[in-house]
């Protein structure tokens, strides 16, 4: 028979067991973003280029297409990413006619013609018509380590969407991944009904986690005169199945009509570096910093498709998604960009070693490859019947015209995009622009979606590299 002081000793033993503390294994998430381009909206070459342009905070010398007319709309001054002050001007090639020109009226008329489809009213919990239409295949788990959400597709694959919860009521937006900027901001409730219309919008004061920032703004401007500005708090955040609690949160209190005629973006999600997040007076995390602790690794990967669903997938490297090796190369983050060294590039399957080529950037956020003149020149000197316009800002070609391959070494690979995948818009009926454009001399090269879509892409924050491999 045990004791009273044995059994008040087991006792004690068992209380204790119970009560300390056990070692459990943090269970990090695998996040899956299903994507498609954005099939309904057109972005005017001229304007692509701008708006890229402007993003980097490059000032160039340009043409006006039609000099007499009214300028564009004004907004601001600054850019996103960039210290630069007033509004870029339009893009031209160095080969135009050197000259100093404001921005042709036209080209904005033009692009608020061209954009979203929806003319639906708004509501203040998140929602549209227009949004739920864009959403209706989104999905997403709440507190599981998976979860889903869908996008819609822009005319020439310009930019993708994904569905994305703000606030404790979780209100939805669609908002675009931009791996070459670092802001998160969203239309809002403090905008004018007629700046809403079409758009679903984050309300605050519907949202029991909203903290604001007080004293912080934001603000960016674009060359072709659109632009967003406001004030900024914290907010919880989810997307797919990874939340941030208290991300950085830019509400647009005033935005330009270009922004507002595209009714399938309500914002964007930057997920370049921290560092060059514009928020003053201190810049903020990203979203992809934020939920990092969340991740089973700290990486995320782009596998876009034309014309079709596209997946980011955060926290792992999903070998289903690609076929042979990937290919990685380091990155030079110190200006907040995915940004790496090329040393050769291929035209038509010819290899040119480049040892003073600029440094290129991957951009989902942008549609066009930007790249050094004379690699420019080199390309369309096989295009039958290329020529510069003005007009357009860029290289056009008959659209009966066979392109050549084009590609950019990344390590020891050299990742090539066929010729038929080179073609960013129709101009007209016989017309296209080329998805190859000029960087103006301006020393960096920007990969964007023409060249991203065509592989799988991996952006390793941990190892602080870029990888691609071919798409599965």
């Amino acid at each position: 028979m045990h004791s009273l002081p044995a059994l008040c000793t087991a006792a004690v033993l068992i209380t204790a067991t119970l009560a300390a503390p056990t070692k459990q294994l943090s269970k990090r998430g695998v996040f899956s973003v299903p994507v498609k381009s954005r099939a309904s909206v057109r972005r005017p070459p001229l304007q692509e280029l701008s708006r890229t342009y402007a993003k980097y905070g490059w000032t160039v010398v340009v043409v006006d297409p039609e000099p007499n007319s009214s300028q564009s709309e004004p907004f601001g001054t600054g850019d996103e990413g960039s210290s630069g002050e007033g509004n870029v001007p339009w893009a031209s090639s160095a080969t135009a006619p050197p000259g100093t020109y404001t921005t042709s009226s036209s080209i904005a008329s033009a692009t608020a013609g061209t954009y979203g489809n929806s003319t639906s009213g708004t509501s203040d919990v998140g929602t549209s018509i227009a949004a739920d239409q864009a959403s209706s295949t989104a999905s997403a788990t709440s507190g599981s380590e998976t979860g889903q959400v869908s996008a819609i597709p822009e005319q020439n694959d310009s930019e993708y969407l994904e569905s994305v919860q703000i606030g404790s009521n979780g209100q939805t937006l669609n908002l675009d991944f931009d791996t070459g900027s670092a802001d998160l901001w969203v239309f809002s409730s403090d905008l004018g009904t007629s700046e809403l219309t079409g758009h679903s919008y984050f309300n605050p004061s519907k949202s029991s986690s909203w903290q604001a920032y007080s004293g912080a703004s934001w603000e960016i401007s674009y060359g072709d005169g659109s632009g967003a500005s406001g004030s900024v708090g914290y907010e919880k955040v989810a997307i797919g199945g990874a939340t941030a609690t208290k991300q950085a949160v830019e509400l647009a209190t005033q935005v330009s009509s270009t922004f507002v005629s595209d009714t399938n973006s309500d914002g964007l999600v930057g997920l370049a570096f921290s560092s060059i997040n514009t928020v003053e007076p201190e810049a903020q995390k990203t979203f992809f910093y934020n939920v990092k602790d969340q991740l089973a690794e700290y990486v995320f990967t782009a596998n876009l498709k034309d014309n079709s669903a596209g997946t980011y997938t955060f926290g792992t490297i999903d070998s289903s998604q690609y076929t042979g090796d990937i290919h990685y190369v380091d990155i030079d983050n110190s200006d907040g960009f995915w940004q790496w060294s090329p040393t050769a590039y291929s035209i038509a399957g010819k290899s040119s070693e480049c040892p003073t080529c600029s440094s290129g950037i991957a951009d989902t956020g942008t549609s066009l490859i930007l790249v050094d003149d004379d690699i420019v020149e080199a390309y369309y000197k096989q295009v039958s019947n290329a020529e510069y316009s003005n007009t357009q800002g860029g290289y056009t070609y008959p659209c009966s015209a066979s392109l050549p391959s084009f590609g950019v070494q990344v390590g020891g690979w050299t990742a090539t995009v066929n010729g038929s995948d080179l073609t960013y818009a129709t101009i007209d009926d016989s017309t296209c622009f080329g998805g190859i454009q000029s960087n103006e001399g301006q020393g960096i090269s920007i990969y964007g979606d023409v060249f991203l879509k065509q592989f799988f892409a991996v952006f390793d924050g941990e190892n602080n590299r870029l990888g691609f491999a071919e798409q599965a």
